[in-house]
């Protein structure tokens, strides 16, 4: 299975940015929307359910034009549902799960923690029960997640670790975060073919950040570890524009 994840910062703004044609061309099984800020009801209606795709929405429902995510599927799950259990969580559109035959499939877009410390603490919990939920589901089937994480892990997964470094998104308490979701069992299965650094999926829309490769990698696939010997790729499309973040993709096999 092709599966593929991109925050699209807009999905209205990004479907006049070439969207409808990467789409029709990505050659994906799933592919996978973050921060689409629409309710379905806004999309036109042959962007709303692609042909030849079924397409799942989860719009935020606290506030207009805010968050949301997405997932246009091939085949149809065997189920579709959002949001983490705690009621705290819910409502803003961040969670989807759709089940597989070999897999939970988790569409994530994890909160941001630089506006201020109301939403750093929020974002620190929402991790928190994230990983609960996904230890919940692992019980039954492995877990494959993908979406925006909103922390560049380790200093190869940004340009400038060191004048980031009291910046939400590289705070050593999100980073820990990271390390003890790889701690119970998750891989990021980028890193399983690209130790290398220079690879990332946002850029500042300022100071010709993308053009200098001055970016962040905040957006993941991770899967657990049992899962591990059937990623057979996992890759990023840097080379796709529209939004501030680019493309990103994992295969597994079944």
């Amino acid at each position: 299975m092709r599966i593929l994840s991109w925050n699209v910062n807009g999905f209205r703004a990004v479907l006049g940015k070439g969207f409808p044609e990467w789409l029709a061309g990505c050659g994906a099984d799933v592919v996978m929307l973050q921060e689409t800020k629409a309710h379905p009801d806004q999309i036109p209606a042959e962007h709303r359910d692609p042909e030849g795709w079924i397409s799942h929405w989860n719009w935020s429902r606290v506030k207009k034009g805010y968050s949301g995510t997405a997932v246009f599927t091939r085949r149809p799950p065997l189920a579709v549902d959002t949001g983490l259990p705690d009621e705290r969580f819910q409502g803003e559109g961040r969670v989807q799960r759709l089940e597989f035959e070999d897999f939970h499939l988790l569409n994530i877009y994890f909160p941001n923690g630089q506006m201020r410390q109301e939403r750093l603490d929020f974002k620190m919990a929402f991790y928190d029960e994230f990983l609960r939920y996904a230890e919940e589901l692992r019980r039954t089937k492995p877990v494959v997640v993908g979406g925006d994480f909103n922390t560049a892990h380790t200093e190869i997964d940004l340009k400038n670790p060191k004048s980031n470094a009291e910046r939400s998104g590289f705070l050593p308490m999100e980073r820990a975060w990271i390390d003890s979701f790889i701690d119970a069992g998750y891989v990021d299965t980028f890193r399983l073919f690209t130790p290398e650094p220079h690879n990332y999926t946002w850029w500042s829309y300022r100071f010709n950040a993308r053009k200098n490769n001055a970016g962040w990698r905040i957006d993941y696939f991770f899967v657990s570890e049992e899962l591990r010997n059937k990623v057979t790729e996992a890759w990023i499309e840097s080379d796709v524009y529209g939004s501030d973040h680019c493309p990103i993709g994992v295969d597994i096999r079944p």
